[in-house]
């Protein structure tokens, strides 16, 4: 599982990777490089480091992994799935990337007053098959 380390106002995830830490569930932070998002995997207790971006990063020297599901940030979402990040594209590369060898479960995780009616679609955005929120799980209906 892929997730993500919380900055500015983002949702905090780490209670949901504590969780699957205890599941025994392997989880993996981005580092963002300039081909794009690496995943490597991050145990609680490892040091992160500094990042592009005011991210917190995993040690660049771990290897990679892919992960097979994605908890992704969002500044903005609509109910297609469609999101707004930080406006780099990153999770949209990383989504394609990974979704070329296998199917990717992709969640994003906000705040209900994030949701848009409408988030316009670039050729390159992914749209999210989940988003989850205070008030419930959204099953992103690609027809919306």
């Amino acid at each position: 599982m892929g997730a993500f380390w919380p900055i500015r106002s983002e949702v905090d995830p780490r209670p949901a990777v504590e969780g699957l830490r205890a599941r025994a569930q392997a989880v993996a932070l981005p580092h963002v490089t300039p081909d794009g998002l690496v995943f490597r995997e991050w145990r609680v207790g490892d040091d992160l480091i500094a990042g592009r971006f005011g991210l917190s990063e995993p040690d660049p020297s771990l290897p990679p992994v892919e992960p097979d599901a994605l908890i992704v940030p969002l500044a903005a979402f609509d109910r297609t799935g469609q999101r707004i990040g930080y406006g780099r594209g990153y999770y949209d590369g990383a989504i394609a990337r990974l979704s070329r060898t296998c199917p990717v479960l992709t969640v994003g995780i906000g705040f209900a007053a994030q949701e848009v009616e409408r988030v316009p679609a670039e050729p390159h955005d992914r749209p999210l098959q989940f988003v989850i929120t205070e008030s419930g799980v959204i099953r992103c209906d690609r027809t919306a």
